[in-house]
């Protein structure tokens, strides 16, 4: 691709220094995606200049004013402290005709509500765990009928594996009642109660807008958990480096997958964006339960793509390696209209 005047956004808080050194390691991980893009399209030569938003639209604004870029490399993950208003800067872009990076509004919405996104699909005959969901405030004594336990309680919303413990796996209706009130307090989103699904955690990344591509399936493991500790990708997991390699937290290509498994999980994958209207590039994480049967659980437009990070890594196992993953994001939302 020819050189390009590429604005990188982000959130105020994540916009990285331009000198790394002497930085903590945990300060640096905060901004890690950030540095990594903007490091691999100064690589490509292309001209970069990062823009960190809060609650004003107003430096969007002057910045497409002022420095007119070709393209918006979008790392936006909220707007005005909210998850789900995100969608809205996006749409913005849309209203000033600036190209950008990842996901258009309408997918956003789709894939962030987690109840809506299973609705669509167990209409169209995609295996979804069962759920239920509590409105924000609300309080819960016991169980819905129609499901069973355990349970796993999530916000609605939210990503990033926020709110997400070993206490999010309840047995009863006790446990039930004081999770739901806790994530109440604490994430103050409306919850999806849902049937979990105890068995292996895959991942499928996928790019493009009309013609996809997917790439090869990954898989979270956790080696040396407590035998009686659910296998869940919590926040510690996630995130925590010192608790991965304490508890052998491993992502990487999925192994031994049963016959004919790894095409219907691709051929899904393309079903699901397509179904949630999605563009740009996401992950689909989904569950095998103990019959080795595939049960979505959600859809993650704009996926982490740091380098490193399972994106990257399977597109690189795909042939794509870092800096030509970038350029293909920008190439997809070029073209995105």
């Amino acid at each position: 691709m020819s050189k390009k005047r590429v604005l990188v956004l982000t959130h105020v808080d994540l916009v990285p220094p331009d000198d790394m050194a002497g930085k903590p390691d945990a300060e640096v991980l905060e901004y890690k995606t950030e540095h990594d893009v903007m490091t691999g399209l100064r690589e490509l030569a292309h001209e970069v200049q990062p823009l960190g938003l809060d609650d004003d639209l107003t430096p969007l604004r002057q910045a497409i004013q002022n420095f007119k870029p070709h393209i918006v490399f979008n790392l936006l993950e909220e707007f005005c402290g909210e998850a789900m208003l995100d969608q809205n800067v996006v749409s913005y872009l849309e209203l000033v005709q600036v190209p950008y990076t990842g996901c258009n509004p309408r997918g956003l919405i789709l894939a962030r509500d987690k109840a809506l996104s299973k609705k669509i699909l167990h209409y169209h005959r995609i295996r979804v765990p069962r759920f239920a969901v509590v409105p924000a405030g609300r309080k819960l004594k016991r169980k819905p009928d129609r499901l069973e336990y355990p349970l796993i309680v999530k916000s609605q919303v939210e990503e990033a594996s926020f709110g997400i413990a070993e206490a999010s796996i309840v047995n009863n209706d006790e446990k039930l009642a004081e999770r739901i009130e806790f994530m109440h307090a604490k994430v103050g989103t409306s919850l999806i109660l849902e049937q979990y699904v105890d068995g292996r955690e895959l991942y499928v990344g996928v790019m493009g807008n009309r013609r996809l591509q997917v790439l090869p399936v990954w898989e979270l493991e956790m080696r040396r958990l407590r035998s009686d500790a659910p296998k869940i990708a919590t926040r510690h997991v996630k995130w925590n480096r010192k608790f991965q390699k304490r508890r052998g937290v491993k992502i990487g290509p999925a192994r031994d997958l049963p016959p004919g498994l790894e095409r219907l999980l691709m051929k899904t994958t393309k079903r699901v964006y397509r179904l949630l209207q999605l563009s740009g590039y996401a992950r689909m994480d989904f569950r095998l339960d103990a019959e080795g049967r595939p049960y979505f659980l959600e859809a993650n437009p704009n996926a982490d793509i740091g380098y490193g990070e399972e994106f990257a890594e399977a597109a690189e196992a795909a042939g794509i390696d870092y800096e030509a993953l970038l350029d293909r994001l920008l190439t997809i939302g070029l073209h995105k209209r």
